[in-house]
């Protein structure tokens, strides 16, 4: 697995999946062109490139050329940077037919192709541990941020208290999380809403 540090944009659910068995990093979909409505999805994108970078990986037909030249106006040029997939026909495996270009998308080439796109776009590998304690999944289920009846509400009012996307799952959460704050900046927050 290739560890990387910036926040790596791409289209969906299934670009998610495919790229989560080879990098260990922060992955954020669009939701494909939802981006251009979706003010809160692109104000959590915007702090992400001014913690860590962005990254985009997108499908390299007409739509994922859409969505990358959006993002690309919308984030500074020294916060951002491309890794593009080849042209390459056919269809994924879930499809009945292949796409309207018939080009693979990020889900559909081979793991070797998005390899050789990360290298060539200069991806940062992030060497060891920095900055303190991270944030984990077990924090959340100790702050009651899941794994409980209220847990889901409780998320909800974090979100917005930080003006992040309503629909951010937990396993995504805590990748954001400690990209915007330290552990000891969450425990405060946390205490401080939920006043345990």
């Amino acid at each position: 697995m290739i560890k990387v540090k910036e926040a790596v944009i791409v289209e969906g659910k299934y670009d998610k999946i495919k790229l989560s068995s080879i990098i260990d990093g922060l992955i954020i979909e669009t939701n494909g062109f939802q981006i251009f409505s979706d003010k809160k999805q692109m104000n959590l994108i915007r702090r992400l490139a001014d913690a860590r970078g962005i990254l985009v990986l997108t499908d390299s037909d007409a739509a994922g050329i859409v969505i990358r030249n959006y993002l690309t106006g919308a984030i500074s040029p020294d916060k951002i940077k491309h890794a593009y997939i080849p042209d390459i026909l056919g269809k994924e495996s879930r499809k009945e037919k292949p796409s309207k270009e018939g080009k693979l998308g990020v889900e559909g080439v081979p793991a070797d192709v998005i390899i050789d796109a990360l290298k060539r776009a200069g991806v940062t590998c992030e060497q060891g541990e920095t900055g303190g304690r991270k944030i984990t999944k077990t924090d959340l289920y100790l702050f009651g941020l899941s794994g409980d009846e209220n847990s889901a509400q409780k998320r909800q009012i974090l979100l917005k208290e930080l003006s992040l996307p309503e629909h951010l799952a937990a396993n995504s959460l805590v990748g954001v999380l400690n990209s915007i704050m330290s552990y000891n900046e969450f425990a405060k927050l946390v205490d401080k809403i939920f006043k345990n």
